[in-house]
């Protein structure tokens, strides 16, 4: 599962690393998103890449309402070709959700201690996403996203059993591409991120209340100053 997530990179840095247009976006950085919540992400379309707002908690178009949003803020990349509804996404509505790092919680004897993991060079990566459009009764679009999990790596394995996949830089102009179409090719890419270009350490429990969105949720803590 992941169920957090920073992103505090640099605008300047966002349109480089991602090649994206920022003018018309009101960016800020985030250091402690939460489902339900407004999330960057990037789609392609006639191959040329967006940035805009997705709603973190997929809301299927077929939904008679949107209770699904909170039971699918994470796609299981394993079982991504044994749900209609996700094959569907699979085929046409891909999409990547730059970050910096995500949090996952490790159980201690003194509780659960929120980790924050992150490349060692900590530079931005981008989820692997799905999305997709549900229409309220009113009429309104909601524009929803999830994002995909698989096994986790020697970094994660002792914290959880659940990672989000971090795509290799070099699949993202794939993945993004609607007419790319190999499902075999794309599911080889729903891997563990390589751990030696990962580290983790402990985090203040405020991360816990997705209120708290402040740089010191992302300070490294002395575990028994946590206790």
């Amino acid at each position: 599962m992941c169920g957090r997530f920073t992103l505090v990179i640099a605008p300047e840095n966002m349109v480089r690393r991602f090649q994206v247009d920022m003018q018309n976006l009101e960016y800020r950085m985030r250091y402690n998103i939460a489902p339900g919540q407004q999330v960057l992400a990037i789609i392609a379309e006639k191959g040329k890449r967006r940035m805009g707002e997705l709603r973190w908690g997929l809301i299927p178009s077929w939904a008679k309402d949107d209770k699904k949003g909170f039971q699918w803020i994470n796609a299981r990349a394993e079982s991504l070709q044994e749900k209609p509804s996700f094959q569907k996404l699979l085929s046409r509505k891909r999409c990547i959700i730059p970050a910096d790092s995500f949090y996952e919680w490790k159980e201690t004897k003194q509780g659960k201690q929120p980790m924050r993991i992150m490349r060692k060079d900590e530079q931005p990566f981008a989820f692997a996403g799905l999305f997709d459009t549900w229409v309220q009764p009113d009429g309104q679009k909601v524009h929803t996203c999830t994002i995909i999990t698989t096994t986790p790596n020697d970094v994660v394995a002792p914290i959880h059993p659940r990672m989000p996949v971090i795509l290799r830089e070099e699949d993202e102009s794939i993945w993004l591409d609607r007419e790319y179409q190999d499902h075999q090719h794309l599911q080889s890419m729903l891997i563990p991120y390589k751990a030696e270009w990962m580290q983790a350490y402990p985090v203040s429990k405020a991360v816990g209340n997705v209120k708290n969105d402040h740089l010191d949720c992302i300070r490294e803590v002395r575990l028994h100053e946590e206790e």
